[in-house]
């Protein structure tokens, strides 16, 4: 049976802080590499698409690899913690990078046929199905529980850099060379991330406490060992609610702001840099948020924080379409992803330090699939809702909706009284 008992925030021996941790850092920086190896490859993929169909094919394509993500998402966080997840990371980013330097050939050779495309996104889906669950149990495995919430404020701003940088690099190797040197560029960005991994040094699960070493389950079928990650969710009174509240948030949020921006944007009339200003002014926001949680490594009273984040980042998603001006909107966008980047951070942080590192992987398998999985299917329910009623309405719905999850963290008492482990200062005798 999965435990019932709360990891209590109890100070953590004085120890290396993450920024300058050689063994984080070297994970940081692969981890970078594949992020923008990723943003670089889609960038090459649409552009690919585009060249050979229409409109409606570049649609398929890039929704191809979504399926396959979906659907093997779960049995990925199963093989995490199966077997070592830094092999997992490894093997994913082998296959990444051999699959992407083919294509680069083949298109160096030939047209690309739309065919191919869709393989390779299916494929490349399939494998980041394992990549990302083997990337949420890592961290627990490379660092100590009080610097989990730094690594992931560092994991963070690696996402929205990478978001930042990608595209142009993408860009202009595109330019430079066509989709074929876009490509190539894309797989030798994955093939820079292998040597750094071999490098890392791995805990063992036992390394975090006698109690977690009592936790581990029994080895059985990958079924079984599903099912129980499932009950391990349901079960434990901090995972279950936080994860339920982010699968709230971003059901109702995360259409919104992608497609609903969007629409939004053009019933205003603030043309293509007011949307520009907008999404930067979103992703600044949550930029911050990721470097403050990365410098502090801390900050009180973790569970009532997040949930006040997560309250302002909805009512602010619910007024954004009410607002009259695009400055205001501007500012309104800062405002929602600071608060998102703050809720995320401390979300994610919470579950890493409350979850047995045995779960990790099945735990962030459960998560990911909520964003990857389920949110993208409230894209095209936002944008015919838009089309029936207008923005307004259906901003305030989704924002109405997506308060929920402050509701089912405000009544949770393990959510309440959360907080984050905290670095006992080392005292000089």
């Amino acid at each position: 049976m999965a435990p019932l008992e709360i990891q209590t925030a109890l100070p953590q021996p004085a120890g290396k802080p993450a920024y300058r941790d050689g063994n984080v850092l070297r994970w940081l920086t692969a981890y970078t590499a594949s992020l923008v190896g990723d943003s670089v490859y889609f960038v090459a993929l649409a552009w690919s698409a585009q060249k050979a169909a229409g409109p409606t094919e570049v649609g398929l394509v890039m929704a191809a690899g979504a399926l396959p993500r979906a659907l093997l998402m779960l049995g990925g966080g199963v093989l995490a913690d199966r077997i070592d997840p830094r092999r997992v990371i490894l093997g994913s980013d082998a296959l990444r990078c051999l699959l992407i330097l083919s294509v680069a050939a083949v298109i160096a050779l030939s047209a690309p046929a739309l065919w191919i495309l869709v393989a390779v996104a299916l494929v490349f889906g399939a494998v980041d199905a394992l990549f990302v669950p083997a990337i949420g149990a890592l961290p627990a495995r490379i660092t100590s529980p009080d610097q989990l919430a730094r690594v992931t404020g560092m994991r963070s701003l690696s996402m929205r850099l990478s978001q930042i940088a990608g595209p142009p690099i993408g860009g202009l190797a595109m330019g430079l060379g066509g989709a074929s040197a876009a490509f190539t560029v894309a797989g030798l960005l994955f093939a820079l991330s292998l040597p750094l991994l071999l490098t890392i040094r791995m805990q063992p699960l036992g390394a975090h406490g006698q109690q977690q070493q009592q936790q581990q389950p029994e080895p059985g079928t990958a079924w079984k060992d599903l099912l129980d990650g499932l009950r391990y969710i349901r079960r434990h009174r901090l995972i279950g609610p936080l994860v339920a509240a982010g699968a709230i948030c971003e059901l109702g949020l995360t259409g919104t702001l992608n497609v609903g921006m969007v629409l939004l944007n053009a019933e205003r009339g603030w043309g293509p840099s007011g949307y520009g200003w907008i999404v930067s002014s979103f992703g600044a926001g949550a930029a911050v948020s990721a470097a403050l949680l990365a410098i502090t490594g801390w900050l009180p009273r973790a569970g009532l924080l997040l949930a006040g984040t997560l309250l302002v980042g909805c009512t602010g998603a619910a007024t954004i379409a009410l607002v009259p001006t695009l400055w205001i909107a501007v500012v309104l966008a800062a405002v929602i992803g600071l608060s998102a980047g703050v809720f995320g951070s401390l979300d994610n942080a919470l579950i890493q330090t409350a979850a047995d590192p045995a779960y990790l992987g099945r735990v962030t398998s459960v998560v990911m699939l909520t964003m990857v999985g389920l949110a993208p299917l409230s894209y095209p329910l936002v944008g015919a809702a838009i089309g029936a009623w207008g923005a307004a309405p259906v901003f305030v719905g989704c924002g109405i909706f997506a308060s929920l999850g402050v509701v089912i963290a405000l009544a949770s008492g393990a959510v309440r009284r959360a907080e984050l482990p905290r670095q006992r200062p080392s005292v000089n005798t």
